[in-house]
């Protein structure tokens, strides 16, 4: 399915690993002939005197209003522009792109009844990165994406505005620009471009393939502030573990052992009068644990509907056209809630361990000074990036509340049970950026504490994340503006350079 970065979409073998890499999508040959084939049942049944919900009947409320065949490309027209009412933020250009080769993917299953022109149009967009402007709000994540979806499907039909090359155009002047003409719908074809449920999918493939990484850098933050508080090491014992057998309580535990193995740092307070670490420390496999196993259910779900048909009504081989409920983001929006509360989690106990290594510690004769710097008074050290933390994993827990257990009924009670799944994907795309920020200030303050023990050094792989850091961050002997050592330090963790640089140093983390 893959050559280098190139997809060939099939709507059956789709991955998240080859969405991250994808640069070009086209159709596979069995996509195409499965397109071609909906296509003609939808073609024949196209003038058919019977009503067929979506090819000549109105749409919601208005199904069993019949259209006569003269109107229908005129009736898919109206559907997009009556449609096209999303308000707020503009949705970033790379989850528009992943929203442009999820619905390809999707129509590529053959279910849909849509012609083949139409769903390489979507491909087009992709491969000149021409990214429609959609807006992050509008849908109610039950009958499909609609709104997002309307502005999508907008500027293939040569309306409203997009992004090519950084630039804000008209519609109509981006395809010129890419040789592209303005397409024109044909019978149900606006229909099956709207519904589904990409806006809220594309959302969650950004979030989870940034959790995947987040999860392995809050296991490096744990360590690495397990070092500079001299903590025991005991918590992390495989026995414990074993006796309790969650797999990614298992999975942090053995991450944390190895990045601390071969220590001079937990060597040298072996034998101190501490009895038990805080529970930001101590725990940190069970908090990191579970979080790791609710982001697994997510993934779950997310990988089933990256292949899924979410269209309606739809189209079979045998000539059935079917409505049923496949568009309701329930699924998605129970997920992505989940995965929301996850990473808040993820955030809150890292927030803590900051506001731990700001205490200061003394331990066999070494002194850990207060806000991590010696001339305080003077200076204020590292006490204000735990207020920026603070107040990220208090917006958090605002962010964290489930839009899934909402429903607000819409046309005109037709859909009388809606999802808001769309609400739980923006609000996680705000989480995920609090989340990796709150790590980074974990590992810079981290960082300057573990300075103050040298000469002692510690786990080869906790020395790995130090030397990432220092690579952009200096230690710091005053006040300075660390806004900038935030920004520095997130740039690390968002481009997985820590991750990649403990991976090569002490093999593949899990």
């Amino acid at each position: 399915m893959m050559t280098a970065t190139h997809l060939a979409l099939d709507g059956e073998t789709l991955s998240l690993h080859a969405i991250k890499s994808a640069q070009s999508i086209s159709i596979s040959s069995s996509g195409r002939k499965k397109i071609l084939a909906s296509r003609r049942v939808v073609e024949h049944l196209t003038h058919s005197d019977k009503a067929h919900y979506g090819i000549n009947t109105g749409f919601g409320i208005l199904a069993r209003a019949k259209v006569a065949p003269h109107d229908l490309e005129k009736l898919q027209e109206n559907l997009i522009l009556s449609h096209a009412v999303g308000v707020g933020e503009l949705v970033p250009e790379q989850i528009v792109r992943f929203m442009l080769l999820l619905k390809a993917n999707a129509l590529a299953k053959g279910y849909s009844g849509i012609s083949l022109e139409a769903v390489e149009m979507l491909c087009e967009f992709f491969n000149h990165h021409l990214s429609p402007l959609v807006y992050t709000q509008g849908s109610v994540g039950a009958s499909g994406d609609l709104a997002p979806l309307a502005h999508l499907v907008l500027a293939m039909m040569g309306e409203g505005e997009a992004f090519l090359g950084g630039k804000r155009l008209l519609a109509r002047e981006a395809l010129t620009q890419c040789g592209l003409s303005p397409y024109k719908l044909k019978s149900k074809e606006g229909l099956a471009l709207i519904n589904g449920t990409q806006f809220m999918l594309a959302y969650a493939v950004d979030a989870l393939l940034r959790a995947d990484v987040i999860a392995k850098t809050a296991d490096l933050c744990a360590a690495i502030t397990l070092e500079a508080m001299r903590g025991s090491s005991s918590p992390f014992d495989a026995r414990i573990h074993a006796l309790r057998p969650h797999q990614g309580q298992i999975a942090v535990a053995e991450n944390i052992r190895r990045l601390i193995e071969g220590s001079e740092i937990m060597q040298s307070h072996k034998d101190c009068q501490k009895v038990q670490d805080p529970y930001s420390l101590r725990c940190a496999p069970q908090v990191h644990g579970a979080c790791r196993d609710a982001m697994d259910y997510a993934r779950r779900v997310i990988e089933i509907e990256l292949n899924s048909a979410t269209d309606n009504p739809l189209v079979f081989e045998n000539g059935d056209v079917i409505s049923g409920g496949n568009f309701h983001g329930e699924p998605l929006a129970l997920a992505l809630d989940m995965l929301a509360i996850a990473l808040s989690e993820l955030a809150s106990i890292s927030e803590r361990r900051i506001y731990l290594l700001l205490g200061g510690d003394s331990v066999g004769g070494i002194d850990l000074p207060k806000l991590l710097m010696r001339d305080t008074g003077l200076n204020s050290g590292f006490m204000l990036p735990q207020y920026t933390a603070a107040a990220l994993v208090s917006e958090n827990k605002i962010l964290a509340h489930p839009a899934s257990v909402d429903s607000i009924p819409t046309s005109l009670g037709q859909e009388d049970h809606v999802s808001m799944g769309s609400i739980s994907a923006t609000k996680l795309h705000k989480v995920v950026q609090n989340v990796e920020t709150v790590l980074a200030i974990e590992l810079m303050c981290a960082a300057q504490a573990l300075d103050f023990l040298r000469p002692m050094t510690s786990g080869k792989g906790v020395e790995t994340v130090h030397q990432e850091i220092r690579k952009v961050v200096s230690h710091a002997e005053s006040d300075r503006l660390f806004h900038n050592d935030i920004e520095a330090v997130l740039r690390l963790v968002q481009s997985e350079t820590i991750v990649r640089a403990v991976n090569e140093a002490i093999g593949t983390i899990k």
